[in-house]
């Protein structure tokens, strides 16, 4: 379990920010810290420029911000906000992504500031455009090595979890599910006949993920082992357990993740649990023509725009089109004559 982001060090405002975020809208814990993690650098970096602090000084690194007040957020203006980027992009090496998350991070803080708190009138952060993200096409498993992921778990003849770590990937290759999710499917999640199951997903909505025969297969028997008189002791009514008999972790998931696709001869350093969902999602788009609206509610996207990445088409795809043309078999006459 990762350690809680030590909110006694910021500052009271944003700590009744964070409070919002996670009771109000729901946010996950995670995603809560990540929010104030960012936040604390921006601060520390906006009062290092105060007062004259180099931002690569050990005594930055020092800096007390929680006891900072609405007068300093109030004097933050939108140029403050720039010099930060560039300090993050230039000093930090922060790529698209991780600016346009901290850029997120500061708009949240403002707009609650101004619009649920009405503590300020102007919102610096407001008219600040988020830098435009590369669309990079998802890393995915074609169905060869996914087959082969599978079947390096069912040859670990050393394995004492093996039911376990299949029904795991098999439920990432086959329900694109988030690593969350997984993590957090308790036994009366499941539904009785094993056709579907009810995860907890982004902003604590719930959605029910329906079960092919695949997944039906592998947690039935799962269930075998996890029913068993190993676990019957057990007070937990978590899905899949560790070794150690309680609910299993994030990292124990990546970590069996990264193992079989090693075992399998697949460069694991490329791939993860989420690249099991992308796999998952890109092999139901591409081969068994989902509707992207249907993609997205299997995904639990919350917009369109989000799930429309797997809409890519395959490069064999694009092969076939081009050999597909009916003028595909025209030759010059010439050419041929004097070949």
């Amino acid at each position: 379990m990762p350690n809680k982001f030590p909110i006694e060090t910021m500052p009271p405002l944003a700590r009744d920010f964070a409070g919002y975020k996670r009771t109000i809208q729901g946010c996950s814990q995670k995603t809560v810290d990540e929010y104030l993690l960012d936040l604390k650098l921006f601060f520390k970096f906006v009062y290092a420029q105060n007062h004259n602090i180099s931002p690569t000084s050990d005594k930055f690194l020092d800096i007390d911000i929680s006891s900072l007040n609405i007068d300093f957020f109030a004097s933050i203006n939108t140029e403050t906000i720039y010099d930060f980027f560039i300090y993050v992009s230039n000093e930090r090496g922060n790529q698209t992504s991780a600016r346009a998350r901290k850029l997120s991070a500061i708009k949240a803080f403002y707009k609650y500031l101004c619009q649920k708190r009405r503590l300020l009138e102007i919102n610096p952060a407001m008219d600040i455009e988020a830098p435009k993200k590369k669309q990079a096409l998802p890393k995915h498993l074609s169905i060869d090595e996914s087959v082969s992921l599978l079947e390096a778990i069912e040859g670990d003849k050393e394995s004492k979890t093996k039911e376990r770590d299949y029904a795991i990937i098999t439920l990432f290759l086959n329900c694109g599910m988030r690593l969350s999710e997984l993590v957090g499917i308790n036994i009366t999640d499941l539904d009785k006949e094993l056709r579907s199951l009810r995860v907890l997903g982004k902003g604590n909505k719930e959605r029910i993920v329906y079960l092919n025969e695949a997944c039906r297969d592998a947690l039935i028997k799962y269930l075998e082992v996890r029913r068993g008189d190993k676990y019957k002791a057990i007070n937990t009514n978590a899905l899949f357990i560790s070794k150690r008999l309680q609910r299993i972790s994030n990292k124990t998931v990546q970590w069996l993740v990264y193992k079989y696709l090693s075992l399998a001869g697949l460069d694991y350093k490329h791939y993860s649990t989420h690249k099991l969902r992308h796999t998952a999602a890109t092999l139901m788009y591409q081969t068994g023509k989902v509707d992207v609206r249907v993609l997205k509610e299997i995904l639990g996207h919350e917009q369109l725009n989000t799930t429309q990445i797997y809409t890519h088409v395959s490069n064999q795809g694009m092969q076939d089109a081009v050999d597909s043309n009916p003028l595909a078999s025209i030759k010059s006459k010439k050419v041929t004559e004097e070949s």
